[in-house]
């Protein structure tokens, strides 16, 4: 028998009282000081709680801050330390109601509420009680307020939840903790293992691409082994579901890797004459982004017919095996290279005639097929890994949750 059933034996073995929310503490609203007047704003140190904020189960700073003058001359009121925060205005509640811990003084928006729990009550045990209950408490007190979602808070206030003795509550936060703990353990032991990987693929890749072990390979400039063909501007105007294939540049940061053989978007055929296109075997790549590291990423286009390119990349056409250049310029050592001739500028861009002086080895083109495809072969273990980690995590939070669910599920006294 677990600590807690011996608790629920001798303290309350007829059943657990069910309590609505109203009765389990003393509730707060929210507001917003006038952002026409600075001073409310203006070098703020008292926390102001919004939704944005809400994406943790326990809150350990806010996006703003109040000053203390805003608390004296508006409505707004300071709510204390040990709080548990509900969104009840937002169109995040289309999806989730989120619901969090405060362990400090805090402000509240407009779109929030908090309730301080009475002495018999633990907040971090009820914060858990009402995060179990999340869904069935969106799905009686969930509405529509105009264009946002947003909770009828009458429906929220008569929920009722499990109030046990707080011998038990306690025992349950304990567990839950040490359950929690173990499950943010694994999650950075899983997260290390995959940067390990990442790493050792990263320290072969270099390695194997360097050619610095004896073997006479000749190197050449990018710009005498092919040519840079910039291509053509299109906007979100001209994309359909289905038409010409294309690559948008943005697309080479967040979907491609090393190569591709088909795309995620489509233009319209009537704008074909207008585009420039990326032939089969040619290398895209992209000239501008928010940071160096961004700048000059690079895919290989293996699919079977032309796609058209936006006019922030380049195809790079050449004789060479087109996933080999790819991986040449994933190394260490050609990204610094490619730093040298990136304009910082409000955006940094790619100076191309700069970038085709970086010289690359060329082996035999046997030698390059047979590189490509041990590095194939790193890559998709790499990635294999990448796509299970979120998997195998999100199997651990099910598997937490279900078991915070069944911890506090109790009998209702009659």
């Amino acid at each position: 028998m677990s600590g807690i059933e011996e608790l629920i034996n001798e303290l309350c073995p007829d059943g657990v009282e069910f309590r609505p929310l109203r009765d389990v503490g003393t509730w707060h609203g929210g507001g917003t000081p006038s952002k026409s007047n600075a001073e409310f704003w203006q070098d703020g140190t008292v926390p102001w709680l919004s939704p944005k904020d809400m994406v943790v189960e326990t809150i350990r700073a806010t996006g703003l801050r109040v000053s203390v003058k805003a608390l004296e001359q508006s409505p707004l009121k300071l709510v204390p330390a040990g709080s548990v925060a509900f969104v009840v205005r937002s169109n995040v509640l289309r999806r989730r109601l989120p619901i969090a811990l405060v362990p400090f003084d805090v402000t509240l928006n407009q779109d929030m509420r908090a309730v301080i729990p009475h002495e018999d009550v633990l907040p971090e045990y009820l914060l858990q009680a009402c995060r179990s209950r999340a869904e069935s408490i969106l799905a009686v007190a969930g509405r529509t307020d105009g264009s946002m979602a947003a909770i009828k808070s009458s429906t929220l206030l008569d929920f009722r939840v499990p109030i046990p003795p707080i011998e038990i509550q306690r025992e349950v936060v304990g567990v839950l903790s040490r359950f929690s703990s173990l499950q943010a353990e694994l999650e950075l032991q899983l997260q290390a293992e995959l940067e390990r990987r990442r790493q050792q693929y990263g320290h072969y890749r270099d390695a194997i691409l360097s050619f610095s072990d004896g073997e006479k390979v000749r190197w050449a400039p990018l710009s005498d082994l092919g040519r840079f063909i910039r291509g053509k501007r299109f906007t979100k105007a001209d994309f359909e579901d289905a038409g010409i294939p294309c690559i948008h540049y943005g697309e080479i940061y967040t979907h491609f890797g090393t190569s591709a053989t088909s795309v995620v978007s489509h233009l319209r055929r009537d704008n074909a004459s207008g585009l420039r296109y990326a032939q089969p075997g040619d290398v895209v790549i992209v000239d501008v982004g928010e940071t160096v590291e961004d700048v000059g990423k690079a895919v290989a286009w293996l699919g079977d017919e032309p796609v058209a390119i936006h006019d922030h990349s380049y195809a790079f056409r050449h004789a060479l095996n087109p996933a080999f250049v790819s991986y040449i310029m994933q190394t260490s050592w050609f990204r610094r290279e490619k730093a040298k001739y990136i304009a910082r500028t409000k955006v940094n861009t790619l100076l191309v005639a700069g970038f085709g002086k970086i010289e690359i080895p060329v082996p035999t083109m046997k030698e390059q097929e047979r590189i490509v495809d041990i590095l194939d072969k790193f890559d998709a273990v790499v990635n294999n890994l990448s796509v299970d980690l979120p998997i195998e995590i999100a199997a651990r939070r099910q598997q937490y949750e279900h078991y915070r669910d069944k911890l506090l599920t109790f009998k209702e006294v009659a």
